[in-house]
């Protein structure tokens, strides 16, 4: 197509950016909003499959609605009648795809790969949490801007034709080395799916070359099955091994041994990155799996060390530990006595030491008293009435005075005595 072709009546094609297997994009004009865009014309043969058409249709809404700095934004889509050709209209972005820097430099420094790829992680992200699976994450579709920002491009696409029946052979071929495990076994592709596509990115912009060199999907899967890709750091000295450990377990055959979403997938490249090993392996045993590929010396060092049998010295000893413990439980605990404190500390008086006398036996003895004064009270009265009027009265007053007298001395000694 020449600058003098317009689709849609308003996209003015200006030149090519880049030809795929099943698209070309093209730098167009919108005269309508007056602004370059990004304009891709799916191949003429598509147009005539009803289920692509549908398929694309709803998966190039849903792509239309995702609005994220990391993601290339969709504008438009249709089907232009003259030119029978479906397009999409998205955001250009100046700059180069990692498609094209792979080409130019061969591979990137750690730092630069790692902080392509959690741009990249983060607009996955958003779009895994809004229901949107891209399914076809290769270096061609990372696009980096000139400041620097990278964003996601062709959201939907890969869906849209997955159930067409034309079959594809130059885009699947050539997208196949990024095809998770179980995407190349026919199966339904879920997110973790873009997470492993996304860890072999890493591993191509690091490296140079892809874990798994095939040139067919039956080919390829044999291998995910069979072999385990080269560690990173033994192709670069710059990797260190916490990194080529998390790549390893982004790699995982298994989808379970995958991190659980791309912001965690972030999260272990920036760790291993700085020399922090990936805290969560792969959860299955298969082959291919972090946790068969990778394994650390100290987990070694610690099963040896439960699996020791222990030797006989150190069981006489135990038994001699547990003997000694047994024998300090059964034994009256001893409290130590200060002995110059017990000689400074002043003898209790005999008196603290003899119990007081029953209250109730002293109350008895005084009433008993009592009641023989009361006795001998009366029997003075009754003398006294008798003896009246006799010569001797005065003397008995006298006599009976006398003892009254005493008498009274004695109860109030007794009072004095008890009361006390």
């Amino acid at each position: 197509m020449t600058g003098t072709t317009t689709i849609a009546g308003r996209y003015r094609i200006e030149g090519r950016l880049g030809v795929g297997g099943m698209s070309t994009v093209h730098l167009a004009f919108d005269s309508r909003l007056e602004r370059y865009v990004a304009l891709k014309l799916l191949a003429e043969h598509l147009a005539d499959d009803s289920t692509f058409v549908s398929r694309f249709r709803r998966e190039a809404l849903a792509a239309a609605r995702l609005v994220h700095p990391n993601i290339v934004q969709v504008f438009d889509f249709g089907f232009d009648a003259g030119h029978h050709q479906h397009f999409i209209v998205m955001e250009h972005v100046p700059g180069n795809s990692c498609a094209e820097l792979l080409r130019d430099h061969g591979h990137l420094g750690v730092d630069q790969a790692i902080g392509i790829v959690t741009q990249a992680c983060r607009g996955l992200d958003y779009a895994h949490r809004n229901g949107v699976v891209h399914r076809d994450v290769k270096p061609g579709n990372l696009l980096v801007s000139d400041s620097e920002v990278v964003k996601l491009a062709d959201f939907g696409i890969a869906r849209a034709t997955d159930q067409s029946s034309i079959t594809q052979v130059g885009s699947v071929l050539g997208t196949a080395a990024y095809l998770a495990p179980e995407q190349a076994r026919g199966e339904e592709a879920g997110p973790r799916a873009d997470l492993y596509s996304l860890g072999v990115v890493t591993y191509q912009l690091i490296s140079g070359r892809l874990p798994y060199e095939a040139s067919s999907l039956s080919e390829l899967a044999l291998k995910q099955q069979r072999e385990s890709p080269t560690p990173l750091n033994q192709i670069v000295p710059e990797v260190s091994p916490a990194l080529a450990q998390a790549v390893a377990v982004i790699l995982s055959i298994d989808p379970r041994g995958r991190p659980e979403n791309a912001i965690e997938l972030g999260d272990l490249l920036s760790d291993g990155a700085r020399g922090i090993s990936p805290t969560r392996g792969a959860r299955s045993s298969g082959p291919g799996t972090a946790s068969t590929r990778v394994a650390s010396g100290a987990d070694r060092s610690t099963a040896a060390t439960r699996a020791q049998p222990p030797s006989a010295s150190s069981t006489a000893q135990t038994r001699a530990v547990n003997r000694g413990r047994a024998a300090t439980r059964q034994a009256p605990k001893q409290v130590p006595v200060n002995r110059s404190a017990a000689a400074a500390a002043p003898r209790r008086q005999p008196t603290e030491q003899v119990a007081p006398k029953p209250r109730r036996s002293g109350l008895r003895r005084l009433m008993s008293v009592l009641a023989l004064l009361v006795v001998l009270a009366v029997i003075v009265v009754v003398v006294v009435l008798i003896t009246k009027g006799t010569t001797t009265t005065v003397h008995y007053d006298k006599v009976v005075g006398s003892h009254v007298q005493q008498a009274i001395n004695q109860l109030q000694q007794l009072l004095d005595k008890y009361t006390k």
